[in-house]
Parts: C-alpha cells; sequence; structure tokens
C-alpha cells in the first residue's frame, strides 16, 4: 500500500511511530471522453478568456474569489506560511470518547494506521486498551495540507483513523421544508415496527454489490476486440517476390536496351 503519512500518534508521555495508508479504493470505472468521429481522447486546456490565449501552468496564480468576480491572489509562500503553523507529523490524541457518540454524518474517510517496528508495543498497548474500553481516540492531523479532524479506534484487531467532517461543514437541516405534522395511529405505529423487526437482519457486507458497475464491466468485456494472432499471408508474399523480380527484370532489359 502506499504510504500517504509518517509520523507517530502521542498517547500521553508514549510516542507511536505509525504510515498512514488509505483504506478504501475507488473502484468506480471511468470512461473518457471521445471524438465521435476518429474516436481519439480529446485534451483540455487552461484558457483566458479575456487574453484570448490558452496559457501555461507557470502562468497561473492561485486566488479567491470574495464577490462575484472580483478575486485576492494568494501566493504559494502564504500558503507555506499557514501550513507551517498547523502541519505538524505528531498526531496528539486530545481525548478518548465513545464512537457511538458520533453520528456517521460526520464520518469522510478511512485509513489504517500501520505501526513501525520501533512502536510495536505501544501500539499494541494503544489498541488494547481501545477495545477493552470500547472507546476512541479524537486527535487532530494533516493530510495533504488540510488539517483534519479525526477518530482512532480498533477495525479487524487494526488501528484505523477515520476523518471527520468539522461541525461547520455539515449544513443545517432548518434549510429543508418540514413536513407537516401528520397523525400516526397506533395500530399504524405497530404495523410499521413489526415490518422493521421481520426485515431486521445481521449486517453482512458481502450480501452487497455494485450492480451497476458489474454489468458496466461485463459491456466492457463484449465490446473490447479479441487477440487474434497475425498469420502472414503467403499470397501476399508470393506477389511481393513476383513484384520484386519483375522489378528486377525490367531493370536488366531497360540496361541492355542502353
Amino acid at each position: 500500500m502506499q504510504t500517504i503519512f509518517r509520523g507517530s500518534i502521542e498517547f500521553g508521555l508514549v510516542s507511536i511511530p505509525i504510515k498512514l495508508h488509505a483504506a478504501t479504493e475507488d473502484k468506480d470505472i471511468k470512461l473518457r471522453q471521445l471524438h465521435a468521429e476518429c474516436k481519439n481522447p480529446i485534451k483540455q486546456f487552461k484558457f483566458c478568456p479575456i487574453c484570448n490565449r490558452e496559457v501555461d501552468s507557470n502562468e497561473l496564480v492561485k486566488g479567491y474569489e470574495y464577490a462575484a468576480d472580483r478575486f485576492i491572489v494568494i501566493s504559494d509562500e502564504e500558503l507555506a506560511g499557514i501550513k507551517s503553523d498547523v502541519e505538524d507529523k505528531s498526531i496528539e490524541i486530545i481525548e478518548f470518547i465513545r464512537l457511538s457518540e458520533i453520528d456517521p454524518i460526520f464520518f469522510d474517510k478511512t485509513y489504517y494506521l500501520a505501526s513501525n517496528t520501533a512502536g510495536t508495543k505501544a501500539y499494541a498497548l494503544l489498541k488494547e486498551s481501545l477495545m477493552t474500553t470500547r472507546k476512541a481516540g479524537i486527535v487532530k492531523i494533516t493530510i495533504r495540507s488540510r488539517q483534519r479532524l479525526a477518530t482512532i479506534r480498533v477495525f479487524n484487531n487494526q488501528l484505523v483513523l477515520e476523518t471527520l467532517h468539522f461541525p461547520d461543514e455539515i449544513r443545517s437541516t432548518m434549510e429543508l421544508s418540514k413536513p407537516s405534522s401528520i397523525k400516526l395511529t397506533k395500530k399504524e405505529k405497530e404495523t410499521a415496527l413489526a415490518l422493521v423487526e421481520q426485515m431486521t437482519e445481521k449486517f453482512d457486507p458481502s450480501n452487497y454489490y455494485d450492480e451497476y458497475r458489474e454489468k458496466l464491466e461485463k459491456l466492457i468485456k463484449t465490446k473490447i476486440p479479441k487477440r487474434t494472432e497475425q498469420v502472414p499471408d503467403a499470397s501476399h508474399i508470393l506477389s511481393l517476390m513476383d513484384a520484386m523480380e519483375r522489378s528486377i527484370a525490367h531493370i536488366q532489359q531497360q540496361k541492355q536496351a542502353k
């Protein structure tokens, strides 16, 4: 697995060297845009509508649109200064919480926390503590220049880091239209609860798969040309040899005529 972060977990006075690996992968099938006429992929380029020309990457700067069509430029040096203030390779556990206290809407992406050889015992100690107490650690970590809130928990006997959305990233439900108050009868409630109980099963992720991706893969396989070995065309070779022999004879006749 590709390592996307190297650092350490600070657990009290204990430092645990770790490596971070993405725990999930996107298996969505990517379709490219082709020119219908020649079936070749199109190319996208950066174009300035004011200067009316294509621009190179070295001509670009970063900017923030603070009002409609009004921008301020932020230099790489300014960004680097902010990054150095918040970026730290140590992941300090701020506090411990029960996972049940976090609503799933806050969860974002999962990473495996792999132990370096030097921190094996400390790693095992933290993992055992979390498993025994059934708790998770709350941490802050900077991944790819972005500071993230995250939890450290145990999954399949492995420490994992789960990034969380900050509270201000969760949209308010106040923006949604509220359904009008509907009175439900006791019988309706009991019937709905009975239906839920009848349909309740133990969660097994292997029971589910991406039907669209499976059908798309089958479609792609039927459209890919099958490989066939190129068998030399003997008649072509003979005709080519015949043509070359005739050419030699023709040249010799011309020389004799001269």
